[in-house]
């Protein structure tokens, strides 16, 4: 089970997750903070696997409760949803030790995905984020991966991750069931040597599976 703190200011934000997640039975919200100070109290009583962050709040901020949280509990996973994706949003949660960062425009699969993700030890990013992060991380100088020992289909879940696509996302363009792409990305992130999913999209677009 998947213990989840739900951290927004606007309380029909929070009902509309809480319907979210229950309908999950994999999941359980053991918690509310309409504000980043409760957030860091109830993180610290409750011991979520998962927090799901609102940035703008209140008092103290998503971002200053996400470091407050992880200094006292580093192996908490916490991510940012929020209506703002830009840079001025994003760099500082990531500094802050934030796993994820997904858009409150995310469909409701693509969020609950995003947090099993997330309580498995991955980072999940919302496409246009994932897009930009990438972008900023490749190197023109870096060598070209090979692709040896990555079969056909793992090729084709490799490319679909470079191009952002979420794991539901996948499953449906490629007709499989998600435990099966998830299994799929677990082993490319161990063929590739990619500790998350933002190294593995790099890996796609160096490897010219992909393209930005």
């Amino acid at each position: 089970m998947i213990r989840v703190l739900l951290v927004d200011d606007q309380q029909l934000v929070r009902a509309g997750l809480r319907m979210l997640c229950d309908s999950d039975p994999e999941m359980q919200v053991v918690g509310e903070a309409a504000d980043g100070a409760n957030a860091v109290r109830l993180a610290e009583q409750l011991v979520p696997d998962v927090i799901l962050m609102d940035l703008r709040m209140p008092g103290m901020d998503g971002v200053t409760a996400t470091r407050n949280i992880l200094k006292s509990k580093p192996s908490m996973r916490v991510v940012v949803l929020t209506t703002f994706d830009d840079d001025d949003h994003l760099y500082p949660a990531l500094g802050a030790g934030a796993c994820g960062f997904l858009v409150k425009d995310a469909t409701p699969a693509e969020l609950l995905d995003g947090i099993r993700r997330a309580a498995a030890g991955d980072s999940p990013f919302s496409r246009t984020v994932l897009k930009r992060l990438v972008t900023q991380a490749i190197s023109p100088k870096a060598p070209v991966p090979k692709l040896d020992g990555i079969t056909e289909r793992e090729q084709d879940v490799l490319k679909l991750v470079g191009d952002g696509l979420s794991n539901p996302e996948i499953a449906e363009r490629l007709h499989l069931g998600v435990t099966t792409v998830k299994t799929h990305v677990a082993n490319l992130m161990t063929k590739t040597g990619s500790p998350n999913r933002v190294r593995l999209a790099v890996y796609a677009v160096q490897a010219g599976l992909a393209s930005y």
